[in-house]
């Protein structure tokens, strides 16, 4: 099989430089859906959404973290994600993602009009993504 053309990816929270390199293709959740790029994407910004970004550096390299909202930029020369969070599976708390996912449930079955249910609803989102990751490694 032949080798696909690689571009330049970065993945930038505000803790750290989370991922940069060369890839051969990135796939994420954006607010419009799931969506995969490879190299000679058309230029796009788009706002990604809780998920699993699955990194692809060659056909024998996979990686896969935990990205928790951000904003995303495809321009011909490179890849950048802003994430508000991320996280490789093994920085995961899966206990601590447990609990978030107990809390969550409990704010959307409560009757108490002072809970934000967006809120509740985001928060269950992220800590299914980061259980779901945890426990594939």
């Amino acid at each position: 099989m032949a080798e696909l053309k690689k571009f330049q990816l970065e993945v930038i929270s505000p803790e750290r430089v989370f991922y940069t390199g060369d890839v051969e293709m990135v796939e994420l959740t954006t607010t419009e859906g799931d969506i995969g790029i490879y190299a000679g994407h058309i230029p796009l910004t788009t706002i990604v959404a809780p998920g699993v970004l699955t990194i692809t550096e060659s056909s024998s390299q996979l990686k896969e973290a935990a990205v928790l909202e951000g904003f995303m930029e495809i321009t011909p020369e490179k890849v950048t994600i802003l994430a508000q969070s991320c996280e490789w599976p093994e920085e995961i708390d899966i206990n601590r993602a447990r609990e978030a996912k107990a809390r969550a449930e409990r704010r959307l079955k409560s009757t108490d009009e002072a809970v934000n249910m967006t809120r509740a609803e985001l928060a269950l989102r992220k800590s299914l993504v980061r259980i779901e990751l945890a426990e594939r490694k």
